[in-house]
């Protein structure tokens, strides 16, 4: 197709595509899929080759958040079985840590629940980065805790943070039909502090709460101009509990869409395929290796991820491989771009997860996976598989984490 050949060559020289031409790679058949696929593919072999990072998340205080984000279980009002608890201690947080970059992660995620840290939160969350990083010195720390105060990204950094999280989530447009409780201006603002302070910048989007095609386009074209280092592209699973709990209308076909699209617009940052991964992908995950470059590995923040083992498993099967600890993600021009910057974006730069199930951090803590706006109907894991009713949750096919973090069971890494 030559709308392909001409975006794989932008994307070669990182020119930002035209919006008309986004728009069309969401609109392509499902004929052209693989086409699709493999175009996007060249330019992430051009930038980040086979590697794939891994992320861990650490849920450090989970639930009874006070903003409304209508895709989050620990919402406001939300009605999700989730796991409750307040603040890990550091050697808590540390340990849990510990066990994913045991199983193979470059970056440790820190998310809290709330509209954003106290001073004395980042004192806290400080004093947890430092215990991480007595015990694994090569390990990437990325914090996600909401809404930031001045200063509070600075003594972040001051306190060994490599990276902050705070997704956009959605277009400006259809940003208050979502959360009332804050402004799509703080979310921007709160990354760009993250930026100013020298931390590398996390930000990226929710794909499925009823947004348009030119919405989706919307944010990745505003993600751009922000300019993080990496975009967490989060698909939701609605939780039982929540207000878009009987949204389904994500296809793994729609799912891959987006991912090829954000890489045709951002070509040379870390891709990530957050939450909502194992839901709607299903076993078309590993063709979503050749779009992105990082994801997360074993359980989410308040439902259950793929087994640990199978996401290894299935990135040697594809035909990939983890990226180490001594290797640098990001290209060489961003290395050096934030280096000059005396930023920490030399590290490789990872983003968090969502609070929620994985992909992108938002001030209220979760991303209850609240799901699928696209083409055709969710439907379930593997050949047990069965089209949504209308208007019917699927409670098969979200499962509220109760293992690891705030638990006594061991984690899923």
């Amino acid at each position: 197709m030559e709308l392909l050949n001409a975006l794989v060559e932008k994307g070669l020289r990182r020119e930002l595509p035209t919006r008309e031409e986004a728009l069309a790679v969401l609109a392509t058949s499902d004929d052209e899929l693989l086409d699709v696929v493999a175009a996007a593919g060249k330019v992430r072999r051009a930038w980040f080759g086979r590697r794939v990072k891994l992320n861990y998340l650490v849920n450090l205080k989970s639930g009874l958040c006070p903003e409304d984000c209508s895709y989050c279980s620990q919402r406001l009002g939300s009605e999700a079985g989730i796991l409750k608890y307040t603040w890990l201690k550091p050697d808590e947080a540390a340990a849990a840590a510990a066990a994913g970059v045991a199983g193979g992660a470059k970056r440790v995620c820190l998310v809290a629940s709330g509209r954003g840290p106290t001073d004395r939160d980042v004192d806290r969350v400080s004093r947890t980065i430092e215990a991480i990083k007595e015990r694994n010195e090569d390990v990437e720390v990325c914090a996600c805790l909401g809404l930031l105060s001045d200063g509070q990204a600075e003594r972040l950094r001051g306190a060994g943070a490599d990276a902050y999280n705070h997704n956009l989530n959605t277009s400006e447009a259809t940003y208050g039909d979502i959360t009332t409780t804050h402004t799509y201006a703080d979310r921007v603002e709160t990354v760009q502090q993250a930026q100013a302070a020298g931390l590398s910048a996390c930000s990226g989007l929710i794909a499925g709460m009823g947004e348009s095609d030119e919405d989706l386009v919307d944010v990745v074209f505003s993600l751009r101009e922000l300019d993080p280092d990496s975009v967490p592209v989060n698909f939701l699973i609605p939780f039982e509990g929540t207000p878009l709990a009987k949204e389904w209308n994500l296809t793994p076909q729609q799912c891959l869409r987006i991912l090829a699209m954000v890489r045709f617009v951002c070509p040379d940052v870390e891709v990530r395929i957050a939450g909502g991964r194992e839901v709607h992908l299903r076993t078309m995950q590993p063709l979503a290796l050749h779009l992105a470059n990082s994801i997360f590995l074993g359980d989410y923040l308040t439902s259950e991820g793929q087994a640990g083992r199978a996401d290894l498993d299935m990135i040697a099967d594809a035909g990939f491989e983890v990226e180490g600890a001594g290797e640098v993600t990001l290209p060489v021009h961003r290395v050096d771009a934030a280096a000059a910057a005396g930023g920490c974006g030399a590290q490789g730069s990872a983003g968090c997860a969502s609070h929620g199930e994985g992909g992108g951090c938002g001030p209220c803590g979760d991303h209850a996976q609240g799901t699928g706006h696209g083409t055709g109907q969710g439907t379930g894991h593997g050949d047990t598989a069965q089209p949504a009713a209308a208007g019917a949750a699927r409670t098969d096919l979200v499962a509220v984490r109760r293992r690891g973090t705030g638990t006594d069971l061991p984690p899923n890494a």
